[in-house]
């Protein structure tokens, strides 16, 4: 097992939107880290093109000799990749937003009696008369449950609900 596979997590996390340089097995691969595999130690490089397009590389992780970093990126840039793997037509959140739609939806289920709690480390999923989950950003899509017809009515219950503003 090479020094790059030793590695925990956390010292990979530090790669993650930076460019940087790979050695492995005898070539050199160049790009921005979006991310690292915490199982296999791979590394997942963008590289931008003209027009928009960009290039993706999966450099396998028990391969990596060495990794440099060229040069750091900024929010601008963790935004532009994150953006490649997003759903077309998905928007991110910030927090006060994620915290205005759970208050609203919160709000729209008491007003409307229906019983719910809060779960999760940080209390970001609200849990419906213990049969269905509802997690950020809080819309009918973000429910879950093996009953179908109590998912059905509370996803119309959420549409329904004046406080939050529908996805476009």
């Amino acid at each position: 097992m090479n020094e790059w596979c030793r590695k925990k997590p956390l010292e990979w996390q530090v790669y993650v939107n930076k460019e940087v340089k790979v050695t492995a097995a005898e070539q050199e691969y160049q790009g921005w880290v979006f991310t690292v595999d915490p199982v296999s130690a791979n590394i997942v490089l963008v590289n931008f093109k003209d027009g928009g397009k960009a290039s993706i590389v999966a450099v396998m992780g028990h391969a990596v000799e060495a990794v440099d970093v060229l040069r750091e990126g900024d929010s601008s840039m963790a935004d532009q990749l994150t953006s490649l793997f997003m759903p077309a037509g998905a928007r991110s959140y910030s927090r006060e937003e994620l915290k205005n739609r759970k208050n609203s939806l919160r709000d729209w289920l008491e007003k409307n009696r229906i019983p719910f709690t809060e779960q999760g480390a940080q209390q970001e999923t609200l849990c419906v008369a213990g049969v269905l989950t509802v997690n950020p950003p809080y819309g009918p899509e973000d429910c879950s449950s093996s009953n179908e017809i109590i998912l059905s009515r509370v996803q119309s219950l959420i549409q329904s609900n004046p406080g939050c503003p529908q996805d476009q």
